[in-house]
Order: structure tokens, then C-alpha cells, then sequence
């Protein structure tokens, strides 16, 4: 009895070596949440099911459970990369067959489409073209690429804070 228990040890310790390896493995890969084994006690019970459950029989892995912590966020050179910060996921389409990261290195298709790097376009909520956002079904988020007729500007809001103890200028600093 007693060499099963240590054996049993021995099995849940190589486990959580795995667990741990895959975790120092990945470290650097986006997007990676570490793992944790979480080990329970095995019990004795007798053959007839009657009798006390008896603690102490040994030990095994009840599972290994992804840690949802915040990660590390690091500026990247491309605009189209995104982070999600705290809990939550980057939904994505495969030709119609939705998928969940947290890893955000997203790029653009010819299409215009933005893509994981497996070629997943990221789902979000359209925009009419008065830029009214359409809240329900998700689509496939799209970037016009190509040169967008030009608009000039029709107003300008700005708050200022003046310095009241400055002098007022005799003549306006330009003249339009």
C-alpha cells in the first residue's frame, strides 16, 4: 500500500513537471495563459463500499487549470496589434466556425479583412457609414485600404486654459 502511494506521488509530481515545463516553454509565445495542476487525495475504500473513507492513499492530479491573470503588455511596431486587458477574448471566424484568444498580433488580408496569423478574421460589431455602431450580430471586421476621398473639417471644439495674469496683446498673434 505504501509503494503505491509514493508511486502515486511520483506520478503527480512528473505531472506537474510537464505542466510546469509547458509553462517555460511558452513564456514568450502571445497570447499564452500559464497552467496550474491542482492535485487531489486519493482515497481507500473497501471492496463492499461499506466501511470510513480513508484519506492517505496517495495523491493524484485533478486537473490542470488555466490561469486567467492579467499578462504582461508590450508595445509592438504595428498598428493592428491589440491586448485585452483583464478577462476576455478576441473572438474569430473561420470561414463561419467561431474560435476564442488572447493573443492580439492581428494583420490585414488583401481583402482588407483583419487576421490572426492563421488567417482567422476578427469578429466585432459593424459600422453603418454614418459611423452609428451596430450592436447584435457580429461580423467580420474590415479596414478600407483603399484612398478614401478627402473632407474638410466643418468644426473644431477646443478647450483652453488661459493664463489670466498675461498681458493682452495689442495686435492678434495672426491675421487670417
Amino acid at each position: 500500500m505504501s509503494f503505491n502511494t509514493a508511486l502515486s506521488g511520483l506520478r503527480a509530481a512528473n505531472q506537474n513537471l510537464a505542466v510546469t515545463g509547458n509553462n517555460i516553454a511558452n513564456a514568450s509565445t502571445t497570447g499564452f495563459k500559464q497552467s496550474r495542476a491542482e492535485f487531489g487525495d486519493v482515497y481507500a475504500n473497501s471492496i463492499l463500499g461499506t466501511g470510513a473513507r480513508t484519506p492517505g492513499s496517495g495523491v493524484l492530479v485533478n486537473a490542470v487549470a488555466q490561469q486567467f491573470s492579467q499578462g504582461n503588455i508590450s508595445i509592438t511596431n504595428n498598428s493592428l496589434d491589440l491586448a485585452v486587458n483583464g478577462s476576455g477574448f478576441f473572438i474569430l471566424s473561420n470561414q463561419g466556425t467561431p474560435s476564442y484568444t488572447r493573443a492580439g498580433n492581428f494583420g490585414l488580408d488583401n481583402l482588407g479583412y483583419v487576421t490572426s496569423t492563421n488567417g482567422s478574421r476578427l469578429q466585432g460589431f459593424a459600422a453603418c457609414p454614418s459611423g452609428q455602431v451596430l450592436s447584435g450580430a457580429l461580423a467580420d471586421l474590415r479596414i478600407q485600404t483603399s484612398d478614401i476621398a478627402p473632407n474638410a473639417t466643418s468644426e473644431v471644439n477646443a478647450r483652453l486654459n488661459l493664463d489670466s495674469g498675461s498681458n493682452v496683446p495689442a495686435v492678434a498673434p495672426f491675421d487670417p
